[in-house]
């Protein structure tokens, strides 16, 4: 006997082996009725979902870019903890007193003479696309 699973028993491992068998062999599904295959999606057509060259990938919201949501992220790190409103100077002092890195810092410093009201607001004046409301 090869590997057995302790999990299962030797009976429904055998059993499981058998039903997996013709899949195993044969490399695809083993439905004798072509209605019993499954469909594939209409949306996977002529795509590769390997292929990383769309600029909108699957959990990126409409109106950003995979690089648009990492920057916000990186962003959402490095102020975590500010209290809102607060204005450019005091979100770089304290993106500075949690490590920042000094080109984040800078470009803080760099923000319009104003209050901020959130994340979004700073993000947004950093130039760092933003999402689309759906509603």
């Amino acid at each position: 006997m090869t590997e057995k699973s302790d999990k299962h028993g030797a009976r429904l491992d055998d059993q499981l082996e058998h039903e997996t068998e013709g899949l195993v062999r044969g490399g695809h599904p083993t439905h004798a009725e072509e209605f019993k295959e499954p469909e594939p999606v209409s949306t996977d057509a002529g795509r590769d979902p390997t292929a990383g060259t769309t600029a909108r990938q699957e959990g990126t919201p409409p109106g950003m870019t995979p690089d648009d949501v990492e920057d916000r992220a990186e962003f959402a790190r490095m102020i975590a903890g500010v209290g809102y409103p607060a204005s450019g100077r005091e979100i770089a002092d304290h993106a500075a007193g949690q490590g920042a890195p000094d080109g984040a810092v800078a470009a803080l410093r760099d923000l319009p003479d104003r209050q901020y009201e959130n994340l979004a607001d700073v993000t947004r004046e950093l130039g760092i696309g933003q999402e689309n409301r759906r509603f």
